[in-house]
């Protein structure tokens, strides 16, 4: 408002006070300050996000994984299109079948395979019910079924493949040729041909391996024989079960006989229908022999040699090529046969899947037997004496064979690393994917090498039943984890791996692009045409397509086909065609680059040799500085997870992953964590008793072991659980020491210790046990001490004025004591709800005791005395000055003596006595009980801040308009506080119960002969008095049985039963102690008076015997006074100043003016 009445030009000339300026720099500091601050919160939340979402995966954790394989959209029609529509037809056959062998053969490796290997196995042995292996039977039939119609579909291919290229060979002079065919070599068909024979041959192992499957099948019959007896126990009609037997005989003579290879090889080849002829084809024969002896002369180099990446695999397709060759043609090459049988001495046996092992020399001897009689016995026979040789040397190199793996595959992974972490340089872009491409190739040619001796050592072990030194199945299982580093470290990369591969991919592609061009070009300069040259242009053509696109299977297939034509006729130069062939096999490997490392790295053959898992932990633990390697283990256990899912032999695969999961579990445990846990409690309890000197712990004597390692460790993941060391420790530790703190309450400080070392020493986290710490000499528990009250009243001794109880006696070297702060601990350990039970236990066992009492007032000899005693006191009172005479007391001390007396010399006023006392303990422990209540309740209350004004949390609570849940929380928060307050302010009147309860009982007429008590309290406190000095002089002696400095039992018993009979008065009316008062003095002037009289005689032994006298009388008049004083102290809690009937008035006259104030108060409502 003020600035618009300003005139314009004023606003020119307005006087600068410079506050303009310092305002504007201090707006300027705020908002740099506020950028830095802001600038560094986002370099935060970036640092903090680009650690978890990196370059680098984590195995165990990441949801997502990156699937690399291209994926093929076009058909094989679509992709072989050239204008040479018979060549089109060729390469489209060649490419559909080889398609088709590589469906069969991948269905059978994941369901096939594993179906049959995982037979039998989740059922331990021990539980195997009656009648089981049939119902496993019983529901894998479906599944040879469906093996069955697989095994009939593979012969239908192979005979295919046969036709296909009989066709193409024909040596009849009069057949048209379909394409010129003298230079054309399909090898790549004869290879797919082979794999597909090794599919069978592999079924054909599996089922001769299998023990169990064949046992179950022979009791599956035997069942089928029985219910054939008895159709209609089994609800089955019988034309169904004729089909069913035929259908099973169909399916162990072509599945279970081992004779799936031989019936594929011996089907008839020729058929006169198809119009081919095979068996008679010399060409064709001629050309199959060629492409073997092509594809061994390629492999024979290769196999067992570093660079070797599934020459093995091959060899075994080239051996079943070989005898599928014999079964057609009827015609052996020695020399190729020899070879292969050579090949046996490096390479003894081949792992076909799982831990299904195949030795060549076995099956080329059986399936080729004409050709094994022209060879010697002996060289066969060093072939098989070749393989204990391999077993023998394997042992002795594989330490070594570790050694330098481990520092291949640990430079390689600093390789992977580096590499992949440069950024790419644009000048140097060639030579980076070139290295790139070498370096993971190197990965999986790693792999490939650990996985094959791994493999062939175990399965070779296991299959010649061997037995495997530790050292060897340690260093076996340093290779699995290798293995499982080389794919650990993929799958680190994967994102920049991912990356890569598509540029490599690229490059090699360009590469085997440029290498056809210079060929096509050849081709086309040539100018002399032929219908062979247009074939070789059209196929080279072909490739250059399929090459154009991604690197999927299916057009690496075609490439591999056309580059089969159009090799021939020298298109290419040798020193052309091998970097080419080098080429396309290096793309091979980069486009399945991920398929390859898993299939590489897979140990899912690792459940077959699980044996080795104990020993393999049991070094883990005794080295345990590289204890995160068995996340490697783990990885490679976890492997066979998938293969399981395909066991059709339970009910579902569930059963056999959970057995699987229980059993590693379960030996984990035994053989690490529960061992780890034991030594780490150990190591603790040692440490803290140290001072024992319990035995050697010298780390230079003994050794030492750091076992911390163990917790720095991830969580290990194992099917869907994280194992985490630490935790699984720290649980233990915690519940161990809770236990034995619960078990022995006084060694809460030792567990306290062991708990913080165990965090200073180990970094466990531990859970503070939230006992109550009970003070080291503490005694007895409530709970102990109420189930057997009758001994405690019995065994320990009451002191009024410390409200403390003492054992009377005890084989150690120290007594038990039980105080108040005992009794709180106990009640907040059990909470107050105790208090009540205690009381209600003291109850039963005063009813018992006083039930004892009667009888013994009941007794003539007592009975009688008492009352004798009590008309000599009514008569002799006015002599005697109201006062009871002590000599009567002590009169009536010594003739109970004479009634008898126990064993062990106790009257039976001493048995009364003690009677009374252990009545009054159990006062005295009631009244502990109150106190012990009080001060629990007071030590929980003392954080409230004022008890008079507490507020009401739940009406605050409402005010705020806060949750239900919130008001319902504020409303027990306020019971709770109300329960505190009204408990610590009064406490219950346990004793006013007590005598409420026994009064009504002891006044009753019925119990007359009670009445008497009163009379023999006096002679009750001489035979006390008399027992407490004895006591008391122990205490000096020696031997200290029986010594005890208090016994306030008494008293509090006395108090308890003259108020019970309401006899303060009538007791009261003897005035017992001014009467033992006065006997004192009266004795203790007379012994003055004699000592001063005696003094001019100077009879030294006189006067001591003298001083003695006055010593001892002034001892029983001290001891009478705190007789006295206790059992004044103890009236007072049963309010001894009013009697009964001064009781009941008061009682009345509080109800009459509450009834008052009552109707006083509802008056004015009415008046309204």
């Amino acid at each position: 408002m003020a600035t618009e009445t300003i005139a314009p030009d004023w606003e020119f000339d307005r006087f600068d006070d410079g506050s303009q300026k310092i305002h504007t720099e201090v707006q300027l500091k705020n908002y740099s300050r506020f950028l830095e601050e802001y600038t560094s919160q986002l370099k935060g939340i970036e640092e903090a996000l680009d650690d978890a979402i990196g370059d680098v995966w984590d195995f165990t954790l990441d949801p997502i994984a990156l699937k690399l394989l291209p994926y093929e959209q076009s058909s094989l029609l679509e992709l072989i299109k050239t204008d040479n529509k018979v060549l089109n037809k060729v390469i489209t056959v060649y490419a559909a079948l080889c398609s088709e062998i590589k469906k069969l053969k991948y269905e059978a490796e994941t369901k096939f395979y594993n179906g049959l290997l995982f037979y039998g196995e989740g059922v331990s042995d021990a539980c195997v019910i009656e009648g089981e292996s049939q119902i496993q039977m019983g529901r894998f039939i479906s599944f040879l079924q469906e093996l069955s119609c697989f095994v009939s579909r593979c012969y239908e291919v192979v005979v295919n493949v046969v036709h296909q290229l009989a066709a193409l060979y024909n040596s009849n002079k009069g057949a048209t040729k379909i394409i010129e065919s003298s230079g054309v070599h399909f090898q790549i068909v004869y290879e797919h041909l082979g794999e597909l024979l090794v599919v069978l041959l592999t079924l054909d192992e599996i089922m001769e391996n299998h023990g169990t499957l064949k046992e179950h099948w022979k009791m599956y019959k035997r069942l089928l024989k029985s219910v054939h007896h008895n159709p209609g126990k089994f609800s089955i009609p019988e034309d169904k079960l004729k089909p069913f037997e035929k259908l099973l005989l169909k399916l162990e003579g072509q599945l279970l006989d081992g004779m799936i290879l031989q019936a594929c090889v011996e089907q008839r080849f020729d058929d006169p229908g198809e119009g081919v002829a095979v068996a008679k084809n010399s060409a064709f024969a001629e050309e199959f022999a060629l492409n073997i002896r092509n594809i061994f002369t390629s492999i024979e180099s290769k196999i067992g040699e570093p660079s070797e990446i599934d020459q093995r695999d091959k060899y075994a397709g080239v051996c079943s090529l070989f005898v599928l060759h014999f079964h057609i043609f009827r015609s052996v090459d020695k020399k190729l046969y020899k070879s292969l049988l050579d090949v046996c001495k490096k390479v003894p046996a081949v792992t076909l899947t799982a831990n299904i092992i195949w030795f060549p020399d076995n099956f080329l001897v059986s399936k080729v037997p004409a050709a094994a009689k022209l060879i010697d016995k002996k060289s066969i026979q060093s072939i098989k004496a070749q393989r204990d040789t391999y077993l023998q040397q394997r042992a002795q190199t594989l330490s070594k064979d570790v050694q330098s793996y481990y520092v291949f595959v640990t430079s390689w992974m600093m390789k992977m690393e580096s590499i992949l972490s440069k950024e790419h340089k644009s000048d140097k872009l060639v030579e980076d994917l070139n290295s790139r491409c070498n370096v993971f190739l190197q990965g999986i040619l790693y792999a490939y090498s650990i996985s094959t001796i791994i493999k062939t050592t175990m399965n070779m072990y296991m299959s010649m039943q061997r037995p495997m030194t530790k050292a060897s199945v340690k260093a076996l299982c340093r290779l699995v984890e290798l293995l499982k580093a080389v794919e650990h470290t993929f799958y680190r990369r994967s994102i920049v791996g991912a990356d890569s591969v598509s540029h490599i991919s690229q490059q090699l592609q360009s590469q085997a692009l440029n290498a056809i061009n210079v060929a096509k070009k050849r081709v086309i300069s040539d100018k002399k045409y032929s219908e062979q040259r247009l074939d070789v242009l059209s196929s080279l053509v072909l490739a250059e397509n399929a090459l154009s696109g991604p690197s999927t299977k299916e057009r690496r297939l075609v490439v591999a086909l056309a580059l089969c034509v159009g090799t021939q006729l020298k298109t290419f130069k040798d020193e052309e065609l091998l970097p080419l062939q080098l080429v396309l096999k290096k793309l091979d490997l980069i486009s399945e680059l991920s398929e390859r490392v898993k299939l590489q790295c897979d140990c899912s053959f690792l459940y077959w040799h699980r044996a080795v898992f104990p020993i393999y932990l049991d070094d883990v633990y005794d080295n345990a500085v590289d204890a995160a390697r068995i996340h490697y283990m783990f990885s490679a256990l976890r492997d066979s997870v998938p293969s399981m899912m395909h066991a059709k032999h339970t009910e579902s695969c569930e059963q056999l992953l959970q057995s699987y999961d229980k059993e590693i579990m379960e030996v984990f445990s035994e053989h690490l964590l529960d061992k780890l846990c034991k030594e780490i409690e150990k190591d603790l309890r040692l440490s803290v008793h140290t001072h024992l000197k319990l035995d050697d712990r010298n780390p230079f004597k003994v050794g030492m072991k750091d076992l911390a390692h163990f917790f720095f460790l991830k969580p290990i993941r194992f099917f869907n659980r994280f194992i985490n060391i630490k935790a699984y420790v720290t649980h233990y530790l915690d519940k161990t020491f809770y236990n034995l703190t619960t078990v022995a309450l006084h060694d809460w400080a030792t567990y306290s210790e062991m708990r913080n070392l165990a965090t200073q020493r180990y970094g466990l986290t531990m859970t503070e046990a939230h006992l109550p710490s009970q003070t080291l000499e503490q005694g007895l528990d409530v709970l102990e001490i109420m189930r057997n009250i009758h001994v405690f009243v019995s065994r320990y001794l009451y002191n009024l004025n410390n409200q403390i109880f003492i054992e009377k006696a005890s084989n150690n070297k120290h007594l038990n004591t039980i105080n108040i702060r005992h009794i709180a601990n106990s009640i907040r350990t059990h909470g107050t709800g105790i208090m009540n039970t205690t009381v209600n236990f003291t109850y039963q066992f005063l009813r018992k005791k006083f039930y004892i009492f009667s009888q013994f007032m009941y007794d003539e000899h007592i009975k009688s005395r008492l009352i004798k005693d009590i008309r000599f006191f009514r008569e002799t009172k006015d002599q005697s000055d109201q006062k009871y005479p002590f000599e009567r007391a002590e009169k009536f001390n010594r003739g109970i003596r004479k009634l008898g007396i126990t064993p062990d010399g106790q009257s039976y006023l001493d048995q009364f006595r003690q009677l009374i006392s252990q009545i009054g303990n159990a006062m005295g422990y009631v009244r502990m009980i109150r106190s012990g209540g009080l001060h629990c309740c007071s030590s929980a209350i003392r954080f409230v801040p004022d008890l008079e004004d507490i507020v009401n949390f739940e009406e605050l609570v409402k005010e705020e308009g806060l949750s239900a849940e919130t008001q319902r929380a504020a409303s027990v928060l306020d019971s709770v506080l109300g329960d505190l307050t009204s408990n610590s302010a009064e406490g219950t009147e346990y004793f006013k119960m007590l005598v409420a309860v026994f009064a009504p009982e002891f006044r009753s007429a019925k119990n007359m002969h009670l009445r008497n008590f009163y009379m023999i309290v006096p002679p009750l406190t001489v035979n006390f008095v008399e027992h407490s000095i004895s006591c008391k002089e122990k205490l000096n002696k020696k031997n200290k049985t029986g010594a005890a400095f208090t016994d306030d039992g008494f008293a509090m018993g006395v108090a308890y039963i003259l108020k019970l009979l309401d006899q303060y008065l009538e007791f009261d009316s003897l005035h017992w102690f001014h009467s033992v008062r006065d006997k004192y003095k009266k004795e203790m002037s007379a012994v003055v008076k004699e000592q001063s009289v005696q003094a001019t005689s100077q009879d030294e032994k006189l006067l001591q015997t003298m001083n003695l006298t006055q010593k001892r009388l002034d001892v029983y008049l001290q001891e009478f006074e705190l007789l006295y004083f206790s059992l004044s102290s103890a009236r007072i809690f049963f309010r001894a100043d009013k009697t009964a009937a001064e009781e009941t008035q008061e009682k009345k006259d509080k109800e009459a003016s509450k009834a008052e104030h009552s109707s006083s108060s509802t008056v004015p409502e009415t008046s309204k």
